[in-house]
């Protein structure tokens, strides 16, 4: 008895229904890919590209700003003894422990297998993530008071329904319907 996988000349289907179905699966094919090729190049498409371009770029800017310009002269204010990015804690220790001296680096102890909880690059990551926010929230507003088409949609919770509406508005679709409002 052959496998399902094994071909067999004999129990294969006539010829006319093979080219039938060669047919269709080509013209999906084709569909697909021209469905493809269409939403590739679609200008919406192309912006966002150019969008995650840009913000790659200033996503590095910020990250740079942050751990070189922001961080060790906050590492110089506070008491820290040594870069924010190399703060951590052992929670336990790698077998070639020192306990007069401990770790000297991050780096030290994970290559020692020590578990350690890297507080420092956790809080430098949350300055970096605010840093991108506020700038991101600063060319917002500046692109808006140039332009007239808003970005930034200010909210106002619907004192009836309790959700955000456009500031503009006197109440939500909900109270405006019920003619509360």
């Amino acid at each position: 008895m052959p496998h399902p996988w094994e071909f067999n000349e004999e129990a294969s289907a006539p010829e006319d229904e093979r080219r039938t179905l060669l047919q269709e699966g080509e013209k999906k094919a084709q569909r697909f890919f021209s469905g493809f090729i269409d939403f590739a190049f679609s200008g919406n498409i192309l912006e966002i590209a150019f969008g995650l371009i840009l913000a790659t770029a200033f996503t590095g800017l910020t990250t740079s700003l942050v751990s070189d310009i922001l961080l060790p002269p906050l590492s110089v204010i506070l008491p820290l003894r040594r870069n924010m990015n190399e703060k951590f804690a052992v929670l336990r220790p790698g077998p070639n422990y020192n306990d007069e001296d401990g770790y000297n680096t991050l780096e030290q102890a994970q290559n020692d297998g020590a578990i350690v909880l890297a507080y420092g690059v956790f809080l430098s990551r949350v300055v970096n993530f605010l840093g991108i926010g506020l700038a991101l929230y600063g060319l917002a507003s500046l692109y808006q008071s140039l332009s007239h088409d808003p970005i930034i949609k200010h909210t106002i919770k619907c004192r009836y329904c309790k959700k955000s509406v456009s500031s503009k508005v006197r109440g939500s679709v909900f109270t405006i319907a019920a003619g509360i409002s």
